[in-house]
């Protein structure tokens, strides 16, 4: 089983790498369990400093690379990313001792085919997120969850209640560009980098860890 895979039936093989961190992805974007689900989300903030936080892996398209992510539309993190902006994604997978960097770029939809399709799938517990009033990151006297108090701690019971969340929600979309991998051993770790070319296909090369 690729969970078990050790130096010497994986990271001497640099296509077996990648597929590797596919097979990764791709189940950390299906079950919540997986080490990397919850992968580092870094991006720009508009005073040129890195803003980093702590986001759920819904998706992993495999054939364009892009992994998706949910978000309040009025957060900041989709301020910076806008149409379009570079972002950074860290996974880690202690048990098997992989670490992923993906780089790329970003961008926010909100009112698309796909944006509809990820909120017709939510949970009402999950788009209750978006009923906060004021926006995420607005000052605040006191310690407050920004949900009104008629539904607060409680499970929405109907569309009806979360339907004026819709506004609010937004995909993350990042399309991977590279990806530094590196395993860690104590008989020698490996690190390699694959990159993307403009025909799509991915590019391997071994890197000193």
């Amino acid at each position: 089983m690729m969970e078990a895979a050790n130096l010497l039936d994986l990271a001497d093989d640099l296509d077996a790498v990648l597929a590797d961190v596919w097979q990764r992805l791709g189940r950390a974007a299906k079950d919540r369990r997986a080490a990397m689900h919850t992968p580092v989300v870094a991006t720009i903030a508009h005073d040129g400093a890195p803003s980093q936080r702590v986001m759920v892996l819904r998706a992993f398209d495999r054939a364009t690379a892009t992994l998706r992510f949910h978000t309040d539309s009025r957060a900041a993190k989709a301020d910076q990313v806008g149409a379009g902006s570079p972002v950074s994604i860290l996974g880690y997978d202690a048990g098997a001792k992989r670490q992923f960097r993906l780089t790329g770029t970003a961008r926010v939809e909100t009112d698309t085919p796909a944006a509809d399709h990820a909120w017709a799938e939510a949970t009402l517990f999950a788009k209750r997120c978006y009923l906060a009033d004021p926006a995420p990151g607005t000052v605040s006297d006191v310690a407050v969850s920004g949900l009104a108090a008629d539904i607060e701690g409680r499970k929405p019971e109907d569309e009806k209640e979360v339907a004026p969340g819709r506004p609010n929600f937004a995909l993350l979309m990042a399309e991977v560009h590279t990806i530094e991998f590196l395993h860690l051993a104590h008989t020698g770790h490996r690190r390699a980098m694959f990159r993307k070319s403009a025909d799509g296909a991915w590019q391997g090369q071994w890197l000193v860890p």
